[in-house]
């Protein structure tokens, strides 16, 4: 049980010899202004540090956290989760690579758990001294000597006083996500709907929606999410969706969380290597209809598993099963009070129309010749860099829509460019960034169906490694299975958590060994409240993992001997 005499960032420091307090050397010869001081931004902080770099954070609210940090007051521009927001992955697969979330924490944290961490992160390793905030960042241009210097001249505004200042960077973090502006469908007669309009940005408790018929647009992950919540207070919940969509639990078989089961080196290898996506794909959409079947559902998406972000959402097949929840196709038209629907159905009495109609991001202060998008279409190599820059002195942080956690990957994208910056990793020429991108945008386009929403996607454990490659600290598991055997087949057959991406090359740290061996202990330890007299055979999870290496064996064998 928790140890209720000390807190949990001093547990960590204890456990896995993280220093108390961080001290890196303050005299820097280079400078870099961070924007943001969210998910991204927090990591970018420590990164520079981590290779003698001085960071220079502008947060335009006065704390960190970003979208994690709750309000009631939601303010254009700046995204917030809702009261009630869980996280859609686990607390292991989530964390930073060398800052372990508390193993008291939930698997999957509400909110309010997310911010503690971020708290204890810049804690831990002093971060918020080098944070400037209520400051906003009105312009970044290119110095005037750039095609020498690589430098940026960044102008920003004190919104205490009103006053501005411009200085210059050696470099530019962009870490402000891609939640920014709320993207508003325009409807036919939605102007004269009468009743109550809401944006999910806007949206926060179910205050005031209580016996409401309500119709909820769009089935991402806060469509699915706000009409379970409201569904429970509302009279009536609609939830209308143009082209449907695959729901996934959180919860894999025998309880198990699905990112830390599905997302490993072996399955990756699998996919790439050995099984043809097509049979991926059914296997995928026969496990998803195991739970319930989407057809029945009215839920079933023309296209598979595998070609859009999916919605993952604990609670939706039940409440449609109850009757709280309806699925509609997609909206035709409104009048003053009901909303038409393709199939040629109306409802009538409608008293709100929520939309979770995503967002639009963009880079405002950003001048549209270093940056620019189009339609959430952003040309970017690995995410990160404009391909055309004389100096890779600019980069974007954490802009991506992962099929996993996005901090682990914000956090990879940081050690890289800080490496970059100092002259310690490369970049190829422009032409080869933009094949690289190029070859990107068509993978994309075969894989996904064409959407406002699959314009940033990638693939936890291929881009983790693509970008770990780059900078020399992806680990080399077959040299590693024979130096530490043990800890290979963790890494290759376990939950390809952050830790890996600390136990070789540059940015090394001494503690991921131990985080990846305790990872199922740290996971499954908030459950353990009360004592049971028949505790889960240590026997099943050595079989499932025996299974796994006969498996890996024999396909290895398969593709030695007849796939060369």
């Amino acid at each position: 049980m928790p140890n209720k005499s000390r807190s949990p960032s001093d547990i960590l420091r204890t456990t896995f010899k993280i220093p108390n307090r961080y001290k890196v050397p303050m005299t820097s010869e280079k400078r870099v202004a961070v924007i943001g001081a969210g998910a991204s931004g927090l990591t970018a902080i420590k990164c520079c540090l981590d290779e003698g770099v001085t960071p220079v954070c502008f947060e335009k609210t006065d704390h960190i956290g970003g979208l994690w940090h709750y309000t009631n007051d939601p303010q254009d521009g700046q995204a917030c989760v809702m009261k009630s927001t869980v996280i859609n992955t686990s607390k292991e697969m989530m964390c930073y690579s060398d800052f372990p979330i508390p193993r008291e924490f939930p698997v999957f944290m509400h909110n309010k758990y997310v911010l503690r961490y971020f708290n204890l992160y810049a804690e831990n390793f002093n971060l918020t001294q080098h944070i400037n905030f209520q400051t906003e960042v009105v312009s970044i241009k290119q110095n005037k000597n750039f095609k020498d210097n690589g430098c940026w001249d960044v102008k920003t505004r004190d919104l205490k006083t009103g006053q501005t200042q411009e200085e210059t960077y050696d470099g530019v973090l962009v870490c402000t996500g891609h939640h920014a502006d709320k993207n508003v469908p325009k409807f036919p007669g939605l102007d004269s709907f009468k009743g109550e309009i809401v944006h999910s940005h806007d949206y926060k408790t179910l205050t005031g929606y209580e016996d409401k018929r309500i119709v909820v647009i769009g089935i991402g992950n806060s469509g699915g999410d706000a009409a379970v919540e409201l569904s429970r207070v509302a009279k009536q919940v609609f939830l209308s969706t143009r082209k449907g969509s695959w729901i996934v639990n959180r919860i894999d078989s025998y309880g198990q969380p699905v990112d830390m089961v599905r997302t490993t080196q072996f399955m990756f290898w699998l996919k790439k290597n050995i099984i043809p996506e097509a049979v991926i794909t059914k296997i995928i959409e026969a496990k998803l209809n195991q739970r319930f079947d989407h057809a029945t559902y009215s839920l079933k998406p023309d296209f598979p598993p595998l070609a859009a972000h999916p919605t993952v959402n604990d609670d939706l097949p039940n409440r449609i099963i109850s009757g709280n929840v309806i699925i509609k196709p997609d909206v035709k038209r409104f009048t003053e009070s009901a909303v038409e629907f393709d199939d040629g159905t109306t409802e009538d009495d409608i008293d709100v129309v929520f939309l979770a109609t995503g967002y639009i991001f963009g880079f405002p202060f950003l001048d549209k010749s270093v940056l620019e998008v189009k339609e959430n279409r952003v040309h970017l190599y690995k995410w990160m860099f404009p391909p055309d820059l004389e100096h890779d002195t600019l980069a974007v942080i954490g802009c991506i829509q992962p099929l996993g956690a996005i901090m682990p990957i914000s956090e990879q994208q940081c050690r890289l460019y800080a490496r970059v910056l100092k002259g310690k990793v490369k970049l190829p020429p422009p032409d080869v960034k933009w094949q690289d991108i190029k070859e990107k945008v068509t993978d994309m386009a075969k894989h996904y169906v064409k959407s406002q929403r699959h314009t940033i996607q990638v693939n936890y454990v291929d881009f983790m490694n693509e970008l770990a490659i780059l900078n020399g600290n992806c680990p080399n598991l077959v040299r590693l299975f024979f130096k530490d055997p043990r800890l290979a087949m963790n890494c290759f057959f376990g939950p390809c958590t952050p830790y890996q991406y600390r136990l070789q090359g540059p940015g090394r740290w001494r503690g991921a060994r131990q985080c990846i061996l305790t990872q199922w202990e740290r996971t499954l330890y908030p459950l353990k409240t009360r004592p049971v007299k028949n505790p889960p055979r240590e026997s099943q999870a050595l079989f499932f993992l025996f299974f796994l290496i006969i498996v890996g064996v024999f396909t290895i064998t398969v593709h030695l001997l007849f796939m060369r």
